[in-house]
C-alpha cells in the first residue's frame, strides 16, 4: 500500500513528475495492502502454467505426426490429451497448495529482505541487470539441487515424480512432487533476497523463470527459437537428453544455462550422444 493520498503528493515525494506506468501502478496499487501484492504471484504463476504451454499441446495434439516429427525431439512418443490433461490437473493443484501456501508464510522474509512495492518503478536497465542476476545465481544452485535430486534417496522419494515424463511436454516443467517444488523455490527466491528489487521485478522474474521451464520441457526443437541467441542457453534439446536418460541420468543438470554441466564435467554422457548421432547421420549420408 503506498504511503500517498494523490499523484501530485506522490510526484511531490519524487520530485519529478510521474511515468506513465508510475502513475498506472499508482492507481492500481494504492490502496492494496502489500501482502496482497505479494500473493498475486500465485495467480500469475496459475495463469502463466495455464496458458503458456497452450500452444504446444495444441501442436502437438492437432498436427499430423509426419508434420511434428520433424521438430519433435521424441517423435514416437506422443500424449495422449487426458494424459496432458491429467499432468495439467495434477500440477495445478500442487502448485495452488505450495506456492498459495508459501506465499501467505514467507511474506515477512519477503519485507525483511527489501522486496519494495512503492515508487520509483525500477528502470529497464535495473530490470535487465536484476534478471540476468537472478538467472545465473538460479542455474548454480539449482545444478546443485539437482545433482542431490538425482542422489539414490533424492530420487526415489522424491524427483522420480517428475521424471515419470520422460518424453517431457510443457505442461510437464512443474509436474513434481510438492516437496521438489518447495526445495526449488529456494535458488528462484535467493537472487531477489540477495539483490532485492521492486514487486513489479519478483512477479517478472517468476514470469520469466516459469516460461524458461516450459521451454526447456516443451519437447519441440524450433529453428526459429529467439532462445538461440542467448549464450550458453541450454535449451530443449539439452534437458531432453536429461529427461530420456531418466533415473540414470549424470547429465546435463542446468536449468538455464551449460557452463556448470561443462565446469563440473557433468555434460559428457550428452556429447557423447550428439557425436553419436552426427556419426549415425554421416554414415547415413554416404
Amino acid at each position: 500500500m503506498l504511503p500517498y493520498s494523490s499523484a501530485a503528493e506522490a510526484e511531490a515525494a519524487l520530485g519529478r513528475g510521474m511515468t506513465v506506468a508510475e502513475a498506472a501502478w499508482l492507481r492500481y496499487s494504492a490502496t492494496v495492502p502489500d501482502h496482497l501484492l505479494y500473493c498475486h504471484n500465485v495467480a500469475i504463476l496459475l495463469v502463466v502454467y495455464t496458458l503458456a504451454p497452450l500452444p504446444l499441446a495444441l501442436l502437438e495434439q492437432l498436427t499430423p505426426q509426419a508434420v511434428t516429427s520433424r521438430i519433435k525431439l521424441q517423435p514416437r512418443v506422443r500424449l495422449s490429451a487426458a494424459a496432458v490433461f491429467r499432468c495439467y490437473l495434477d500440477t495445478a493443484w500442487v502448485l495452488l497448495l505450495t506456492v498459495g501456501m508459501l506465499g501467505i508464510v514467507s511474506f515477512p522474509v519477503v519485507k525483511m529482505v527489501g522486496i519494495r512495492t512503492g515508487l520509483p518503478l525500477p528502470t529497464l536497465g535495473e530490470a535487465a541487470a536484476q534478471m540476468a542476476v537472478y538467472l545465473l545465481i538460479e542455474d548454480y544452485l539449482g545444478y546443485w539441487i539437482h545433482r542431490l535430486l538425482h542422489t539414490k534417496w533424492g530420487y526415489e522419494k522424491i524427483h522420480r515424480v517428475h521424471h515419470e515424463f520422460s518424453a517431457p511436454v510443457g505442461y510437464a516443467a512443474p509436474y513434481a512432487h510438492w516437496a521438489e517444488v518447495l526445495i526449488l523455490g529456494v535458488p528462484s527466491f535467493t537472487g531477489p533476497a540477495i539483490v532485492p528489487c521492486h514487486i513489479t521485478i519478483l512477479w517478472l522474474w517468476f514470469v520469466v523463470r516459469h516460461i524458461e521451464a516450459i521451454d526447456i520441457h516443451s519437447g519441440f526443437e524450433f529453428p526459429f527459437n529467439p532462445t538461440r541467441l542467448i549464450p550458453f542457453y541450454g535449451g530443449a534439446e539439452f534437458h531432453d537428453y536429461h529427461h530420456r536418460v531418466g533415473e540414470k541420468s549424470q547429465s546435463n543438470f542446468s536449468s538455464v544455462f551449460t557452463f556448470c554441466d561443462y565446469l563440473y564435467g557433468t555434460d559428457k554422457g550428452y556429447k557423447y550422444h550428439k557425436a553419436s548421432l552426427a556419426k549415425m547421420k554421416e554414415m547415413a549420408d554416404d
